[in-house]
């Protein structure tokens, strides 16, 4: 696994290896969305890089803190928490999905919008998939693919922006401090604030963009 700890937030001078490791990053916390990390990952996280190339770098403490959860835990307790906090019988107690977050209510509003995007970007829902393309993990996935993905036609800068704006950046903060301040969350209150600077960093970096 390569550094994922940036040192800058701007986008436009940033060179590929820098744009990969963004990408790879949208992956892995995707993967850490979706399910409890198995012991492959769990096994490549112990053992990241935790010190940022220059430093200080904005998400470096927040890294450290991800490894060093990923260490106290294991395997079986780490699949535990995972279905305590979002896998639970009738309402789980954090809910991973934008239409919750945004209107209210599952399978709402939020989540037909998203498919008419998803649809022009030429994008659907993989067969057997479980949960609904407003989980945080597809939507990441999707930004993932737009970084780094071969068709310049949609997996460019403008397309990154503009999914960016409209289906991350306005729940996903709100749905990590829910998993923050969760009592019962500790290997995922260190995935939630992670995450939590990531989309500030990213924020941070198309703000830039559009000045």
């Amino acid at each position: 696994m390569s550094n994922p700890t940036p040192g800058t937030v701007g986008f436009a001078s940033r060179d590929d290896s820098e744009e990969l490791a963004r990408a790879e990053l949208y992956g892995l916390l995707a993967q850490l969305w979706l399910g409890a990390p198995d012991a492959e990952l769990m096994t490549q996280l112990r053992v990241a890089v935790t010190q940022a190339p220059q430093p200080g770098a904005l998400l470096e403490p927040s890294w450290q803190a991800l490894v060093s959860a990923m260490r106290e835990t294991t395997v079986e307790a780490a699949s535990a928490e995972y279905d305590t906090l979002f896998m639970g019988l009738g309402k789980p107690e954090v809910l991973l999905y934008a239409s919750y977050h945004l209107s209210g209510a599952l399978n709402d509003r939020p989540l037909a919008e998203l498919r008419t995007e998803l649809a022009q970007l030429g994008l659907t829902r993989q067969e057997g998939r479980y949960e609904t393309e407003d989980h945080v993990a597809y939507l990441f996935e999707v930004m993932r693919y737009l970084i780094a993905g071969d068709d310049v036609a949609v997996c460019n800068l403008e397309r990154q922006r503009r999914f960016f704006r409209g289906q991350v950046q306005p729940w996903v903060g709100a749905m990590c401090e829910t998993g923050l301040a969760h009592p019962r969350a500790d290997t995922w209150r260190a995935v939630a604030e992670f995450t939590r600077q990531f989309i500030e960093v990213e924020t941070q970096g198309f703000d830039l963009l559009e000045t």
